[in-house]
């Protein structure tokens, strides 16, 4: 039944005392949102800034209310957290962490020489992100790991619309560039 609920609603219901709406947001949520952490961080710190992530979620659920899509509200929240981790590192972020590559269902029926050119063009395409510009590599990922849309990644970096929607477009070009020849 919960399955079908909206996120802002789960999130209510959690706040209201029901534990089971949490499971179900944290289910939803949580490979998106790690792999947004995963592609921001060194790889050392990805699973303590996400399970801080989530603990942050649960310190607020008595004042949680719907001010924006829930989605808008947890990722506002993840990206604030990643500033704040290097912010107290004293430190960039960094732009060469090691992903790891998911394997879909696709590649189980291709050949190996067809699944050895995938791979290799899903390598170059993580590297292709890791080496954006941050502000870029953050709308891209927010728009393609959390499917935010520009407005909510405005309202989550803080920025002006035009900004998130230049970011993404700059980011989009880029990748395309360094992906030519590879698709």
């Amino acid at each position: 039944m919960q399955e079908n609920t909206t996120d802002e609603q789960l999130m209510l219901n959690y706040r209201d005392g029901d534990a089971e709406a949490f499971e179900v947001l944290y289910r939803k949520h949580k490979g998106p949102l790690y792999r947004y952490v995963l592609r921001q961080c060194d790889e050392s710190y990805v699973d303590e800034i996400f399970q801080d992530i989530w603990m942050k979620i649960v310190n607020a659920r008595e004042r949680y209310k719907v001010n924006a899509k829930f989605t808008t509200w947890l990722y506002n929240i993840a990206h604030n957290r990643i500033i704040d981790h290097y912010r107290r590192q004293n430190i960039r972020p960094v732009s060469n962490n090691e992903g790891e590559i998911e394997s879909t269902p696709s590649h189980a029926n291709k050949q190996p020489e067809q699944q050895a050119q995938s791979n290799e063009q899903v390598e170059q395409l993580l590297i292709a992100i890791r080496n954006l510009p941050n502000d870029q590599r953050d709308t891209f990922l927010l728009h393609e790991e959390a499917g935010l849309s520009i407005d909510e990644i405005a309202q989550t970096t803080g920025v002006n619309f035009e900004t998130a929607k230049s970011r993404l477009r700059y980011a989009i070009g880029k990748l395309r560039d360094d992906m030519k020849g590879l698709l």
